[in-house]
């Protein structure tokens, strides 16, 4: 007969078990999605807006951000997960700082991560890397670093700079977005996608839906 002791370690040894099953239940539920969409907003048409004026530490005086991440989104096919299970929910100070260069906004990083680095089985270090890696990956055009102009083009052309500019990416690997606008319209993101393991690949069903205006519009750097 096993005696009380003993008894107490091996349930404690069957709920640390279960504990563990559970959690690696949860990663591999996060983690099920078709790829990931790196979304590069146009910094300067952001801080035209009135959500842009109010915020300092992007749009204000000499900070001259052109592309900076808005995100890396898990993609199903069509739909994508969004807030999934997490015991990070809290985004430390220091993680917030390092970002902060490529993701000029706190409160951004923070919703980032919540909305989408959850769902994509990775904890937050790796997701954040991750992010990085996968934008320090793309090469911006030189006409688009931090130009002093307006810049006027097609959605086409923007696409075939970045693929000139990048070996290995195509333009099905592209989608850029404007609003709704047919004629001229601001950039707002050029979303760029990749498989679950970080390499380009065509983009899915979400970014079908692209920008439609004749001319497209940069904003200059401030």
């Amino acid at each position: 007969m096993i005696g009380a002791r003993a008894l107490r370690t091996v349930v404690a040894a069957l709920v640390l078990l279960a504990g563990a099953a559970g959690a690696a239940a949860r990663s591999d539920q996060v983690a099920r999605f078709d790829y990931y969409v790196l979304a590069l907003s146009w910094s300067p048409t952001f801080c035209a807006s009135q959500a842009g004026k109010r915020n300092g530490r992007q749009c204000g005086a000499g900070r001259r951000f052109a592309f900076v991440v808005h995100g890396l989104w898990p993609q199903f096919e069509t739909g994508w997960p969004k807030d999934c299970p997490t015991d990070e929910r809290w985004v430390p100070n220091a993680r917030i700082a390092g970002m902060l260069d490529i993701m000029p906004s706190k409160g951004l990083i923070i919703h980032e991560w919540r909305k989408h680095g959850t769902c994509s089985g990775l904890g937050q270090e790796r997701y954040f890397a991750l992010t990085r890696r996968l934008f320090e990956g793309v090469r911006i055009p030189a006409r688009y670093l931090a130009p002093t102009d307006a810049v006027s083009i097609t959605p086409e052309q923007l696409v075939t700079d970045f693929v000139k500019t990048n070996r290995g990416l195509t333009p099905e690997m592209f989608s850029v977005h404007c609003g709704n606008r047919r004629d001229r319209a601001a950039l707002r993101e050029l979303r760029v996608c990749f498989d679950v393991a970080g390499k380009p690949r065509r983009c899915g069903g979400n970014e079908r839906r692209s920008c439609r205006a004749q001319t497209l519009i940069l904003p200059p750097v401030r």
